[in-house]
């Protein structure tokens, strides 16, 4: 289009029009794409090079524990701080620095001395505290640059590619390490530091938070660039787009139903996940009894059924709306998981139960974050939108600590190398993980706001609407 539009349209209900994408569009897609990829490569490292280095160092279940745990703590802080800076100074500036907090400290990490837990630990908490910035910056730029009909669409696909990050790091585990040795894995993960570039090439600063700070014209330019077209044929944007509200971190308690349904399905979902994810090598190796490498190369199969789980909650989320595929990635995976810890000393078809239930429980558990993430952003205002995500996604950062911590607990911390993994730590500690799923999904299903095909300017519209006023009561002798 590069004719005038209608006076009386507003600049995002012409980008509301759109049924394709631009090249444009496309770019920003794939800039948030390639970060949260290599975002989650770096982050998930540490539970291949924990296999490796869990024997020689003489680590128990709970100092790996705290390694592990490390990073949770980091990704709450960052998640926290990076989301209210997103709203305070900009989406860009926060995604560019994110990118460099997290991969030049995973880059640091190759020079850990041998038997170095402690330093291991402290840096892999510098390495949480910018992937938990990242992750509640991207989406939220990316859905601001989409069209109502597509944002849930393409939000998940953004997600999709998480599991690709962590498929890199079992390559890498299964294959490099041998060769390059676990410092040399670390040291690759600098290289999504070359991302800054491409940001700082591709991506412009939202129009709607531009739009909010009073900046109209640099507002209405960014849209014209993203859509392709000329920035006099689109509209300037109205007074009420453009009348900012300051953003006040106590202000996230005005708004009990987003606060709710994004921080405990966070919390039940991330709880899960990561409780199974850090610890999956290391239980391969004592359940199955087989060596790291191997561990590793299992993985794999878990990654791949993440990855298509995806793609299909990325479809779900259009197809049966935010809420039914919430509850359908909570009480699947929490089925999944329960039976993996029934049958995990079985033979099926000549492979692990274990493993073959695993991945099925990560087509649901990771698949569903392709809801879980996106979701998250679209449940609050406009002037809290990456506060109230990385609110959430802090909060329910807290599941990278008790989901891995509450395994470990069950399995048995106290042990040296081997703990006794038997059915009956084994059952109980995934069923405590399974429960957490059944947290998630009851919240989404009972009571989530639904944003299937509806405008970020609607959403915002139905969030600011005041409670009916209470009736009076009756004065005495009426």
């Amino acid at each position: 289009m590069s004719g005038p539009v209608a006076e009386d349209m507003s600049m995002f209900e012409e980008l509301d029009r759109r049924s394709r994408l631009t090249g444009n569009q496309k770019r920003i897609v794939l800039a948030a794409v390639l970060g949260d990829m290599l975002e989650f490569f770096d982050y998930f490292l540490i539970g291949f090079v924990l296999a490796f280095v869990v024997g020689p160092w003489g680590l128990t279940f709970g100092q790996s524990a705290i390694i592990l745990l490390s990073s949770g703590f980091g990704a709450i802080a960052g998640a926290y701080l990076w989301g209210w800076m997103a709203d305070r100074i900009g989406r860009r500036p926060v995604f560019t620095l994110t990118i460099l907090n997290f991969s030049l400290a995973t880059g640091l990490l190759a020079f850990t001395p041998d038997g170095g837990w402690v330093y291991l630990t402290v840096l892999r908490f510098v390495v949480g505290f910018g992937v938990g910035g990242l992750y509640c910056v991207d989406l939220p730029l990316v859905q601001e640059f989409m069209p109502s009909r597509k944002r849930g669409l393409i939000g998940g696909l953004v997600t999709v590619f998480i599991p690709v990050g962590v498929l890199l790091g079992s390559l890498f585990g299964a294959y490099l390490t041998p060769s390059i040795g676990w410092r040399g894995l670390f040291a690759a993960g600098v290289l999504p530091g070359l991302l800054v570039f491409l940001v700082r090439l591709w991506v412009p600063e939202s129009p709607r938070w531009l739009a909010r700070q009073g900046r109209a014209e640099e507002a209405r330019r960014a849209l014209a660039w993203a859509l392709e077209v000329p920035p006099e044929s689109l509209p300037l944007p109205r007074p009420e787009e453009v009348a900012e509200t300051p953003t006040r971190w106590t202000d996230l308690f005005r708004y009990p139903r987003s606060l709710v349904v994004s921080w405990f399905g966070n919390l039940g979902a991330q709880t899960g996940v990561y409780g199974v994810t850090l610890w999956a090598p290391t239980l391969f190796m004592l359940i199955l009894h087989v060596p790291p490498a191997q561990a590793s190369k299992l993985m794999i199969g878990l990654t791949l059924g993440g990855l298509v789980g995806r793609i299909s909650f990325a479809l779900l989320s259009e197809g049966i709306g935010r809420r039914r595929a919430g509850g359908l990635l909570g009480f699947g995976a929490a089925l999944m998981i329960a039976l993996a810890g029934l049958y995990h000393d079985q033979m099926w078809f000549g492979y692990s139960a274990l493993w073959l239930l695993l991945i099925a429980a990560f087509f649901f558990a990771d698949g569903g974050f392709a809801v879980v993430g996106p979701y998250a952003a679209e449940v609050w205002p406009a002037h809290l939108r990456t506060s109230g995500m990385g609110s959430a996604y802090g909060f329910g950062g807290i599941g990278k600590v008790i989901g891995p911590l509450g395994l470990a607990l069950v399995v048995g911390s106290d042990n040296v190398i081997k703990p006794e993994a038997t059915v009956e730590n084994i059952l109980p500690a995934f069923l405590y993980l399974a429960a957490w799923f059944v947290l998630a999904g009851a919240v989404y299903l009972l009571l989530g706001i639904e944003t299937k095909g509806r405008s970020i300017e609607a959403i915002d519209r139905e969030l600011h609407t005041p409670e009916p006023a209470p009736r009076p009561l009756p004065a005495a002798g009426e």
